[in-house]
């Protein structure tokens, strides 16, 4: 698979600022599992206001770049530094309150409270507070997550309890949860992974403009190329632990390698590759 261009994000953003340097960056990170190679050499700068896609197959170590970033597995060798200080060997609650965010594949809400509740306690867990009862009692915690969940389109089902919410709605409010911890960073496993079809490009609106709205930078892991296109700066394909191609969308999703080896297809590019 060739390499694309090693270049700096696409600005979509219009009002981003421009930083040369990075505010997440791995260098050397090697991980293997027996004999499978999870990172074989993993270099990446993660700069500050990007959406940075990662895509590639199943198995590939895309969820491994996330889980050593976010302090849930350390890597053998290499080095991942957060706004120039190292975070390998953190907790990932010391991780989170460095600015680090995470939503995983699976939400991970408390399914027997309502989605207010939840938005609840992650803001009292910002302030320190990790008792599950205290944050339901205090009236300006319910505020505080009426405002977050309203800018997430959630307001309608605050009422509700988690465990009721259709699979957007859920991918919604676990990313809202990082978002209450007021991350610099959110990394992002697959948020649209189990959403259905017409509802996938809604939400992935929904929350490029409340990270854009705050400043927040992104690395989500994709499997669909029509939101990779749409919303990415850059975009990192990952090939059995190694970054096999790296640039801007319209320039990655149009490589035969990468159409072919990863997307599945031998010659037309996602609809939105192009733009």
């Amino acid at each position: 698979m060739s390499a694309a261009v090693h270049g700096g994000p696409q600005d979509r953003g219009a009002n981003r600022p421009r930083q040369a340097t990075p505010l997440l960056s791995a260098r050397g990170l090697r991980l293997a599992f027996g004999g499978v190679k999870a990172a074989d050499g993993i270099d990446l700068d993660v700069m500050p206001g990007e959406f940075l896609a990662i895509i590639g197959p199943n198995g590939a170590g895309k969820t491994t770049f996330i889980n050593m970033s976010t302090g849930y597995l350390k890597p053998q060798d290499g080095t991942i530094t957060y706004d120039g200080q190292p975070i390998i060997g953190l907790s990932p609650r010391a991780i989170v309150r460095r600015g680090i965010g995470r939503s995983f594949q699976l939400p991970q809400l408390f399914t027997e409270h309502t989605v207010l509740e939840n938005a609840a306690l992650a803001i009292a867990a910002h302030a320190g507070i990790w008792s599950p009862f205290t944050p339901l009692l205090r009236r300006g915690y319910h505020d505080q997550a009426m405002a977050l969940l309203d800018r997430f389109g959630l307001g309608p089902v605050a009422q509700s309890r988690a465990d009721a919410l259709n699979e957007g709605a859920r991918k919604l409010a676990d990313i809202a949860m990082a978002v209450a911890l007021q991350p610099r960073l959110v990394l992002m496993d697959e948020p649209t992974s189990g959403v259905a079809a017409a509802e996938k490009m809604g939400i992935v609106e929904t929350l490029v403009r409340v990270l854009r709205d705050t400043g927040v930078t992104a690395v989500f892991v994709e499997h669909d190329m029509d939101v990779v296109a749409r919303f990415a700066d850059r975009v990192a394909v990952w090939s059995q632990g190694r970054i096999a191609a790296l640039g801007p969308p319209q320039q990655v999703l149009n490589d035969p390698a990468v159409l072919r080896d990863v997307i599945g297809i031998e010659a037309s590019p996602p609809s939105g590759a192009g733009h």
